[in-house]
């Protein structure tokens, strides 16, 4: 009995600090910015809703699945800029962003920045394959969290959801919800932590 009490007691405790750390690595502040600290992007039209990370701090490193089943985490894209997109085929908003993120990848994928579209379907490859076939996606890559293990450690509730993670692996913010990723307001955002050393 207190065997038992003692391995209840301990999965509740992880469950707390599980969810403590995913609401400090989602924390932020939101708005524009670049007021009072240049080193800041600023955050303007299409990217209003983009909350910075104050401070940056480490993406959490796990692994989720190509579009192959082979195991990928955020360290293989090592020194790029990552935008990670927690999306689903049944989404409407991400239906409605997925071609912008296509052709953001398309425009910025030379410069060092890479769009991680992470499916979070439980059919996996199977439903997503005809979907990037049906909207026309030709840039992004498939990548697979069926099981949502992935969201769940990230404390991601809401698709679609974006990362922004820089290329030394610090979480720099996130815009939930749908966006126009290829606006001018979204590159100039990217291509600020492009630059950034």
């Amino acid at each position: 009995m207190v065997k038992r009490l003692s391995l209840v007691l301990g999965a509740a405790a992880l469950c707390i600090a599980a969810g403590l750390a995913a609401w400090q690595f989602l924390g932020g502040r939101s708005g524009p910015s670049g007021a009072t600290d240049p080193a800041s992007p600023l955050l303007v039209g299409s990217m209003e809703k983009f909350t910075l990370s104050v401070p940056p701090r480490p993406a959490p490193v796990a692994e989720f699945q190509d579009a192959y089943g082979n195991s990928v985490s955020l360290l293989d894209f090592g020194g790029r800029v990552i935008l990670l997109n927690l999306w689903a085929t049944w989404c409407a908003p991400c239906v409605e962003e997925m071609p912008a993120l296509d052709r953001l990848q398309g425009e910025l994928g030379d410069e060092g920045l890479v769009v991680v579209a992470l499916s979070l379907d439980l059919q996996g490859a199977q439903v997503v394959r005809p979907f990037y076939q049906k909207l026309g996606i030709k840039n992004l890559g498939i990548y697979l969290d069926p099981s949502n293990e992935y969201s769940q450690l990230l404390g991601a509730d809401a698709v679609p959801s974006n990362l922004l993670i820089s290329r030394g692996g610090l979480f720099m913010g996130k815009l939930i919800g749908s966006a126009d990723w290829d606006s001018p307001e979204a590159i100039a955002l990217l291509r600020h932590y492009l630059k950034a050393p």
